[in-house]
């Protein structure tokens, strides 16, 4: 039995087999999936209904299993920066900033190979749309 927060078992097999550098899309329910992904990637469908589930009920559970590294943003073109980005800022670790990117830099960021894993909400905000670069977990301290 697991006690991590992460239960999902076919993220956790992805997460276990991404490594360091590996990209991870959780998106909101209007992102182009099939169009604007990683054609290779692993695809979660988690978007049960509108507003099931979302982009920051995702991210919490990611977060809770792998190191982070760098964290990437759409932004709208008129350069606003959408409210759900101060919630992620609070649910990724203090070290890491939102990178912004405008949504064609992003679908092209979200399109490349090292994009591991896609996670389709049913975010309704929009702009919701989050890339994780996977970290790397430091040897333990010798004593």
């Amino acid at each position: 039995m697991l006690t991590t927060k992460l239960l999902h078992p076919q993220i956790l097999h992805t997460l276990g087999t991404s490594g360091h550098g590996s990209g991870i899309l959780i998106a909101d329910g209007n992102y182009p999936f099939t169009t604007r992904s990683n054609p290779a990637a692993e695809r979660v469908y988690l978007n049960l209904m509108p507003g099931l589930v979302t982009v920051t009920l995702a991210l919490e559970a990611v977060v809770s299993a792998i190191p982070i590294e760098s964290a990437h943003v759409m932004m709208p073109d008129d350069g606003t920066t959408p409210p759900i980005h101060a919630e992620f800022r609070t649910l990724l670790p203090n070290s890491i900033d939102l990178t912004p990117h405008n949504r064609f830099p992003f679908y092209d960021l979200a399109r490349g190979a090292d994009v591991s894993l896609v996670i389709a909400t049913g975010e309704q905000r929009i702009y919701a749309n989050i890339l994780l670069v996977i970290g790397v977990v430091p040897p333990p301290k010798e004593s």
